[in-house]
């Protein structure tokens, strides 16, 4: 029986690098080469960071010059990932929480070109309760919002990936919604990054926001440490 071989959504007419709408700062661009260095990476940030941005950014560079196979994006929906009650297919009961995935997407690239590889699965959509069992081949995956990902689900996560394969994990440990915080997985991450050579953990300073940003998040977090 012949081989079926999926059609490329570039169809053989990609010439040179593809020129992204959004360019990173010399800050994301040393992160970057660490990245693509590494198998998985933690990239760590305070909101507007541009955590997501970059990592979007080097899933798209990784995918169009045909290093990677497909772009997975996961994020975690905090609410037990309890999507059932909402309406319509998986892709529109994730779309409220991968909006910002989105968001940096089209920033980078042309939105119905985008739009066209979501639905060609070729950018999946993956919600955290169709990662078990699957094992991801010649692939990107990006997990955002990872500071509400469990420890348990960290652990599943990275259990998913295959050979060629590269994952990045964005997290803000400021920012988490889980009822209990203590069972965030991403802390545990810098001790697995310390036994094992190939897991990288940076930090993303610069902001990219409103320059007010900082300064009163600087406020909450004094707050919330009292």
């Amino acid at each position: 029986m012949e081989k079926t071989v999926k059609e490329s959504p570039f169809k053989g007419k990609v010439k040179g690098p593809i020129k992204f709408k959004l360019q990173l700062n010399e800050e994301q661009k040393e992160a970057k080469s660490i990245i693509l260095e590494n198998p998985v990476t933690v990239i760590r940030g305070m909101a507007g960071s541009g955590k997501t941005l970059l990592a979007c950014q080097i899933a798209l560079d990784l995918l169009f010059n045909r290093e990677v196979e497909k772009v997975i994006i996961t994020r975690p929906t905090v609410a037990k990932e309890d999507i059932g009650f909402l309406p319509g297919d998986l892709k529109e009961k994730m779309d409220p929480w991968l909006a910002p995935i989105y968001s940096n997407l089209y920033l980078l690239y042309d939105k119905e070109k985008i739009d066209k590889m979501v639905a060609d699965e070729v950018i999946e959509i993956l919600p955290f309760p169709f990662m078990r069992g699957r094992t991801f081949l010649h692939a990107c995956v990006i997990v955002d919002e990872a500071q509400n990902v469990t420890n348990s689900q960290m652990e599943m996560v990275l259990g998913r990936l295959g050979i060629a394969s590269k994952i990045m994990i964005c997290g803000d440990i400021s920012q988490i919604d889980l009822k209990i915080k203590k069972d965030s997985g991403l802390d545990f991450l810098n001790t697995v990054s310390s036994r094992v050579d190939g897991v990288k953990v940076i930090s993303l300073k610069k902001n990219h926001r409103h320059p007010i940003v900082p300064e009163i998040l600087g406020v909450y977090t004094e707050y919330r440490d009292r």
